[in-house]
């Protein structure tokens, strides 16, 4: 990298820095003020109040980073350019013969790392995270009741429940459903409560721990080989994809989730919903593509015409950027309610902008 690739690399960075602590800490300060009671609601010691905010704050910090991170780079790649033009950078160095697009090449090279350096956290932070992302302002400690949906698991199993406490992984009310077999019936269990135990090494581990079982007692003849007694109206039921968070994360949890676990999503039949489960798996594909072409069609805009106004282009930079990103959502909409293809819907935007962005890039006076 020459001298003027490094300054221009280290302009950008800077940018992208100063306009991610601009956004995020305006969006802390306007949330905090409207959600403060929430945090307040549990306790009203200062310190707890204070651990609480910091807490929450740190974790969604990084999920609005996710959110934004091609907005992102966008702003800190259009401030970087349009600082130059304010300092009149540009005309010393095309006059020097260097191109304009040889002045954007390092500018898309930190983009480009900044984009990727967004889809490493959705993929590798994100979903070791999803508890914390998950939580009320107002039940950080995991103590508030949540409800429970019901699920099948691998081995034929059925399991409801009606409330559920995230702390404990315990379930209320929980009701089981096995399946008939050649050497065992059909059988209903009720009880009172259930505790889901992670896989271990002890035989116990793997399952649901139920107490309070009705019936209380089956015959060891019929009695399915998931399910283990141990004292009357004690039972350990062992399942292979049912655990805790299976029956209380909602639908809309599956954003949070990696790419691999959307893979094998789609390809369990019990999953519900498999079109908007197939049209995020398309999205995360297609993501960087897509905020490449962002960055490019917004320094397109700014620089097609120099000699125009920076307000005036960062002004229809901003319109072009709000109507990406709501053809964006009408293809995500399209797709998931089966209107188009899960694929389209993630590459419709690229079929759309791809070719104007081309022209526009290609248009720039160089």
């Amino acid at each position: 990298m020459t001298i003027l690739d490094r300054m221009l690399f280290a302009a950008f960075m800077r940018s992208y820095m100063i306009v991610l602590c601009s956004t995020l800490s305006l969006y802390i300060v306007v949330d905090l003020f409207s959600n403060l009671d929430d945090f307040a609601a549990r306790s009203t010691k200062f310190v707890d109040v204070a651990s609480n905010i910091i807490n929450f704050y740190s974790y969604r910090s990084i999920q609005y980073y996710d959110r934004l991170c091609e907005a992102i780079a966008l702003l800190a790649a259009v401030f970087t350019v349009a600082w130059m033009q304010r300092n009149n950078e540009v005309l010393p160095v095309l006059s020097a013969g260097v191109s304009i697009r040889r002045i954007l090449r390092p500018i898309l090279l930190a983009a480009s790392m900044v984009l990727g350096f967004g889809v490493a956290i959705q993929e590798l932070v994100i979903p070791n995270i999803i508890d914390q992302l998950v939580l009320d302002r107002d039940d950080l400690d995991q103590e508030k009741e949540v409800w429970v949906q019901g699920a099948f698991d691998a081995n034929g199993v059925h399991i409801e429940g009606s409330q559920a406490v995230r702390k404990e992984n315990l379930v209320k009310r929980f009701y089981a459903t096995t399946p008939e077999t050649q050497t065992s019936n059909m059988i209903h269990l009720t009880a009172e409560t259930a505790v889901y135990i992670p896989p271990g090494t002890g035989e116990l581990s793997g399952g649901w721990m139920l107490t309070r079982t009705t019936p209380a007692e089956i015959d060891k003849d019929y009695r399915p080989d998931m399910l283990i007694a141990l004292e009357p109206g004690s039972y350990f039921l062992k399942t292979k994809d049912v655990s805790f968070d299976t029956v209380t994360k909602q639908s809309k949890w599956n954003v949070f989730n990696s790419s691999w676990q959307l893979y094998e999503m789609l390809n369990r039949s019990d999953s519900p919903r498999q079109g908007p489960i197939a049209v995020l798996f398309h999205g995360r594909i297609s993501r960087p593509f897509v905020g490449m072409v962002l960055v490019v069609l917004g320094l397109s805009i700014i620089l097609r015409n120099q000699a125009r106004h920076m307000f005036i282009s960062a002004g229809l930079c901003l319109m072009m950027c709000a109507i990406f990103f709501g053809v964006i959502m009408v293809s995500k909409f399209l797709g998931e309610n089966d209107y188009i293809s899960p694929a389209l819907s993630a590459w419709l935007p690229i079929l759309i902008f791809g070719p104007y962005t081309l022209v526009q890039y290609d248009a720039i006076h160089s």
